[in-house]
């Protein structure tokens, strides 16, 4: 068999990348890593394997499994080890061969690790097998695999295997499952994980309802649209309200009303699902844009950016220098969604925008709440912003006071359709 990639995310957000299997003739392991595998303690992987062939379905079905594991690794007895994120891919890369899991670290190579592991993934049907790493004196790390048999006993399955470095490839190995897997790059993708999710999600069904409600391509009238996009708290609200009523514009929000009242529902799920709903969404408020832009000017609080760059943010592990480069392809606007005239990108200091968070006391979601307690999340999102293309993002500092924001938006608009 080929040999198992894996890229491992390191503290300090770097990412190391090591090989399990195949020619033992390769790189000395990354001492960075050798301290993660090896003594003194242990460590175990536990990687969600999708059904070969199953399609949309199985990357729901191991998105959901990859949640679920998680929050079980993070109740006791389990939570008193370290949990990084660990990623299984084949050394040719490509769409389809990624798998999304996890790395345990025991300090203290506790038994009672092993026993609890193999009690959760007992419970976990068709989930990941146990991987186990172990060191030797020689400071060589290696890998055993452990697998339930006949649903009864655990038992070590095959040879030992060495962990060897592994090259970095090109682009981060989840790249090019993005377009399946968050990034979305026309309607039917999006619809597709929807329809996977009703037997378990009925919401979903009500959604699909809407959307196929839709004709299939809709373009915009004569009025200009305009997209504000940017970070929870950096004067959306305000600024897209105040815009809309100095223009006599219709103001639109994505996700649209008549399917706000499940966000909650959809946000706790996986990013897969999470973002096929506000892609549907996305799709649902370009009909209303349609309609309205042929009367008035359109203003829209969050569009397609937003959907975008919290995928690729979530999704691509690591720092700012794994993300896909300038120009890539997964940047660009969806072929059948309508496209707004200009996108107005607002942002503040990191200090400015927490104090307003806390001076708004409102619920928030998962992601909102990552953004406060995860500094590189937050910049992967601003990059991400910025490297958007074919509408591009226009940044505007929304720092200064309100009446200065909204004139500097003003001028923008002017300069673009005078």
């Amino acid at each position: 068999a080929p040999p198992r990639r894996f890229a491992l995310e390191l503290p300090g957000c770097g990412l190391a990348h090591f090989a399990v299997g195949g020619d033992a003739a390769g790189a000395r392991l990354d001492p960075r890593v050798a301290a993660l595998l090896g003594p003194p303690g242990r460590s175990y992987s536990l990687c969600v394997p999708e059904a070969p062939g199953g399609g949309c379905a199985a990357r729901v079905r191991a998105a959901r499994l990859h949640q679920r594991l998680l929050h079980q690794l993070r109740r006791d007895p389990l939570r008193r080890c370290q949990l990084r994120r660990l990623l299984c891919y084949g050394p040719g890369g490509g769409a389809g061969g990624v798998q999304r899991g996890f790395l345990l670290r025991d300090p203290g190579d506790s038994p009672d690790t092993r026993r609890a592991l193999f009690s959760l993934l007992g419970d976990a049907p068709g989930g990941p097998r146990l991987g186990e790493f172990v060191g030797d004196a020689r400071q060589q790390v290696w890998q055993s695999l452990w697998e339930l048999r006949d649903g009864a006993e655990w038992r070590q399955v095959g040879p030992r295997e060495r962990v060897l470095a592994a090259p970095e490839p090109a682009l981060h190995p989840v790249v090019p499952d993005l377009p399946s897997s968050g990034v979305f790059p026309h309607r039917e993708a999006a619809r597709a994980v929807l329809e996977a999710c009703i037997p378990f999600i009925p919401e979903a069904q009500a959604v699909l309802d809407l959307v196929d409600q839709l004709p299939e391509q809709v373009h915009k009238g004569k009025f200009p649209v305009i997209a504000f996009e940017g970070l929870d708290a950096t004067g959306k609200t305000t600024v897209t309200q105040s815009v809309s009523d100095t223009l006599g514009a219709v103001l639109l929000k994505s996700p649209p009303a008549c399917i706000s009242q499940w966000r909650k529902i959809f946000d706790d799920e996986p990013t897969i699902i999470r973002r096929a709903f506000y892609s549907l969404g996305n799709y649902i408020v370009a009909s209303e844009i349609a309609k309205e832009s042929t009367k008035s000017p359109v203003i829209i609080d969050r569009y397609w950016h937003s959907t975008a760059t919290y995928a690729i943010a979530t999704e691509v592990t690591g720092g700012l220098q794994y993300l896909p480069p300038a120009h890539h392809p997964i940047y660009q606007w969806p072929r059948d969604l309508l496209r707004p005239d200009l996108v107005l990108l607002l942002t503040v200091s990191p200090k400015k925008r927490m104090q307003r968070i806390e001076g708004r006391g409102v619920e928030r979601t998962r992601e909102e709440a990552e953004l406060e307690a995860d500094s590189m999340f937050r910049q992967k999102v601003e990059v991400s912003y910025q490297r958007m293309e074919d509408p591009a993002c226009h940044v505007v500092d929304a720092s200064p006071s309100r009446e200065e924001v909204l004139q500097t938006v003003l001028g923008i608009i002017q300069n673009n359709f005078s």
